[in-house]
């Protein structure tokens, strides 16, 4: 019972965290990280076995069960180190962010309003690290589907309560856009759990299935994870709802959540119905490509620092997209680890992002900052790190992972002989420095170049901020001087499943 535990402890105390909150106010951070660091512990060490499954009998749906295996081991570490990190990190900022809101307040109504808020922020934050987990452990469609729905609410509630801007109007938006997403999905799991005749993922066979249906159902499921995925087209409710939400938890939409539907793909798609995969992946491919150079165009054009990284996010998925659609092993594998360095890296630059409008009182315009790196000099060298994983600058781990999807995608192209695939994948390879025009450009205009007389005061954050930034530079490193810490688990899986 070592999965369940990580799963629903979080879920169970997430009310408790709200009372606690309202009892000792900011210091019910530390009950939620060690909450999450324990379950984060319990599934680090599930992951030491090459597949781990708890089952438990769930009727008239099937069985419930979470399973680790070399495909849900690393999103699912990866979600819940984040998650547990970033419960440090939201101590101090939601500490700032709630105090920006309540200022006018008097000192004991002050007092009780943030401690009811930052209970209220924390019961949230843990239901959704709860819900990303469970819909990578999930063993049964409709399981998934539910925890993709426990996974929803809660975030629509921390942008709508705790976000900047018009956050009411930008959180709906959001709500509408990936619930819309999740009902197509829906239709398309209950169709393929009809005719398949069970839920159970393990157990469904869709060779008895007519390959028009079997059409069908793909590309319900297909677009419904590509809204998650915010693909082209499928990509407005992003840009706003990522900048606009507090950024301990644009630090999670955009590294943990959107990356979830790259895994159902695999799980779902990949798996179940590989044929109908195959038959639509030449779409997938080009629009992965499309996805891909424009949030690269687009975020080569923002002046809000934290609109960037939201773009910057939508062109890193059109990567995972395109790793997806080679249908290969190694670039299955390659889009598997993108979400894995992708989480790390853009972690580091929401985090890095949160600390100068901290210390900045505010200020997410570029053009109204530079030279901060003598001022702030591990939060710039943090930034330089994540900066460089999203490039794919060895050691970053991030240039494993994108060399594996190009190899990858090669490497399908020949086996089926595609020139056309051939021509999609060398532009795809063309496009890359996109990344590192944004990247760099927005990277020398913040933290070089003269310093602004109005940032002349501005000293490094604490170091209950600083520290979760390092921890992340640390990692992304590592997993780029030893990928096989990755590798390891997900290429002989992989190969195992698509042949090499």
């Amino acid at each position: 019972m070592i999965l369940i535990q990580a799963v629903f402890l979080p879920i169970i105390l997430a009310p408790f965290a709200y009372l606690l909150g309202k009892r000792i106010g900011s210091k019910v951070g530390w009950f939620s990280f060690a909450i999450l660091l324990y379950s984060t512990i319990l599934v680090l060490l599930s992951s030491s076995s090459s597949d781990y499954l708890e089952e438990y009998n769930w009727q008239p749906i099937g069985t419930f069960g979470l399973h680790l295996d070399g495909l849900s081991a690393p999103f699912a570490a990866t979600i819940y180190i984040l998650s547990t990190v970033l419960a440090v990190y939201s101590i101090p900022y939601m500490t700032h962010r709630i105090e920006e809101e309540i200022d006018n307040l008097e000192p004991e109504e002050a007092h009780r309003v943030f401690n009811k808020k930052i209970g209220m922020y924390f019961m949230y934050y843990m239901l959704y690290a709860s819900g990303m987990l469970g819909t990578v452990l999930a063993t049964n469609l409709i399981q998934f589907y539910i925890f993709f729905e426990i996974m929803l609410i809660p975030s629509f509630f921390l942008i709508a309560q705790f976000g900047y801007g018009d956050r009411v109007k930008i959180s709906v938006m959001y709500f509408l856009w990936t619930h819309i997403g999740a009902l197509i999905l829906l239709a398309g799991i209950l169709t393929l759990g009809f005719f398949a005749g069970t839920f159970d993922i393990n157990s469904i066979n869709t060779s008895a299935i007519s390959e028009n249906v079997r059409i069908w159902i793909a590309l319900a499921i297909t677009v419904g994870l590509s809204v998650k995925l915010a693909a082209f087209g499928l990509h407005i409710w992003l840009p706003h709802a990522h900048a606009e939400a507090p950024t301990p938890i644009s630090a999670l939409l955009s590294p943990a959540m959107i990356g979830i539907g790259a895994y159902a793909i695999v799980r779902i798609l990949i798996f179940l119905l590989p044929s109908s995969y195959k038959e639509i992946s030449f779409a997938i491919s080009v629009w992965g490509l499309v996805t891909m150079i424009y949030g690269g165009w687009m975020a080569l054009n923002q002046d809000d620092i934290k609109r960037l990284l939201a773009y910057s996010s939508i062109s890193q998925m059109g990567y995972i997209i395109f790793g997806l659609s080679s249908a290969y092993y190694i670039g299955v594998s390659g889009a598997i680890f993108q979400y894995v360095s992708h989480g790390m890296g853009k972690a580091i630059l929401f985090m890095a992002v949160g600390s100068v409008i901290l210390q900045t009182h505010g200020i997410r315009s570029i053009s109204k900052l530079g030279g901060l790196a003598s001022r702030l000099p591990i939060t710039a060298t943090a930034a330089l790190i994540g900066f460089l994983t999203i490039i794919g600058v060895p050691p970053m781990s991030g240039f494993q992972s994108e060399w594996m999807i190009f190899y990858g995608s090669f490497a399908g192209a020949i086996t089926i002989e595609s020139t056309t695939k051939l021509i999609i994948t060398a532009a795809a390879l063309i496009s890359t420095p996109l990344t590192a025009g944004y990247t760099l450009l927005a990277m020398k205009k913040i933290f070089y170049g003269k310093t602004p007389e109005h940032l002349q005061d501005v000293r490094e954050a604490s170091k209950i901020i600083t520290i979760p930034l390092l921890f992340l530079a640390f990692l992304t490193i590592l997993l780029g001087i030893y990928p096989n810490l990755i590798n390891d688990r997900i290429i002989p899986f992989m190969e195992n499943i698509l042949g090499s």
